[in-house]
């Protein structure tokens, strides 16, 4: 069954729900195998970036980075040999689509490891805690999702509006400032919680004194944390519109995430160049929820999402490259003020 057919609660062909009945078994072992990989893949993060034992390295960053896409797209393969061409295009649609968006996040992390001075050699440790973290509560609002689109039709619609509602505010420079100060999590753990002034390496918890104290990576790990339910009601929503096979949109979500650890240390210093990328984005998630407002009447193909997505980031990237603000280089000589000359 098709995810738009199912979306839109289509009659199925006597042969074609003989075939779900007889795949279900199959389909069951599908998920535990992606459960295997994922988890395969959160030891290899914690085993060689998770330890907190020294800084992670530019080069080191680029050539995880790149093992992560070449991974994330040999899935997209899988998925096409197993379930058709189509199931293949729409995870590759749903993770190009994450991935976009969890640009964001990489300026959010920046943004709360400077507030809580996080030391460069712990940052590994706690993206690979938070990442983890994050595919939990992804997986907890994706069966949400999922059960709220299969009981209530009219969720596409509402889903529509809160994506409407984000691509304007991103167009407009309206994104949601994060001050980690003003988080209500945080403040119910420094109420609540003894904490040392100061970190003791990787360690969340010490005994000082006789008692358990926590060091400030309880404090990070929870912003992380709460923060991150906040981009996953955008982003959750966006591959909805793409997919309503709750396989393929974790599958989708948990790839562009494990790679976000490591594009984290290979972009954070180059993000300011792309000074249009809230603009992209918001055009994509403009299309997106276009698409599922007009659901009942407009069904583009996959490929017309592909190209959309990939076109908008592209032309994205070269605009702001090209037209973006200059970093400022030397000074020009003709235009260098001399020291004035003593009359005499």
């Amino acid at each position: 069954m098709s995810p738009l057919a199912a979306a839109l609660e289509l009659p199925l062909a006597a042969s074609e729900a003989t075939k779900i009945g007889t795949d279900l078994d199959v389909h069951v072992g599908a998920w535990a195998l992606l459960a295997a990989l994922v988890v395969a893949m959160i030891v290899v993060d914690f085993a060689i970036f998770g330890r907190g034992r020294r800084e992670v390295t530019l080069r080191e960053s680029v050539i995880w980075s790149i093992g992560w896409l070449v991974l994330a797209l040999a899935f997209a393969g899988v998925m096409a040999a197993w379930q058709g061409h189509a199931a293949g295009a729409e995870y590759l649609a749903g993770y190009i689509v994450e991935r976009s968006l969890s640009l964001d996040n990489i300026f959010v992390f920046a943004v709360i490891f400077g507030y809580f001075a996080v030391p460069l050699a712990v940052q590994p440790r706690v993206l690979a805690w938070g990442i983890a973290l994050a595919l939990v509560l992804r997986l907890v609002f994706i069966v949400l999702g999922a059960a709220l689109l299969n009981a209530l039709h009219i969720t596409f619609y509402a889903f529509g509006l809160l994506l409407l509602y984000t691509a304007w505010k991103l167009f407009r420079h309206e994104e949601t400032e994060i001050d980690p100060e003003h988080n209500p999590a945080l403040r119910v753990v420094r109420k609540r919680i003894p904490m040392t002034a100061d970190y003791r390496g990787h360690r969340l918890l010490v005994r000082e004194g006789g008692r358990r104290l926590a060091t400030p990576l309880v404090a990070v790990f929870v912003v992380i944390a709460t923060t991150d339910i906040v981009f996953a009601i955008d982003s959750i929503p966006a591959i909805f519109a793409i997919t309503t096979e709750p396989f393929t949109v974790f599958a989708a979500n948990a790839f562009a995430l494990l790679g976000m650890r490591a594009l984290y240390f290979a972009v954070a210093g180059l993000m300011s160049k792309f000074v249009y990328l809230s603009q992209g984005l918001a055009i994509i998630l403009g299309y997106i929820a276009v698409k599922m407002l007009l659901v009942d009447v407009w069904h583009p193909p996959i490929w017309l999402s592909l190209i959309v997505i990939c076109v908008v980031l592209s032309a994205t990237a070269w605009i702001s490259l090209r037209f973006g603000p200059k970093p400022p280089g030397p000074a020009d000589p003709q235009q260098r003020t001399e020291p004035p000359v003593a009359a005499g």
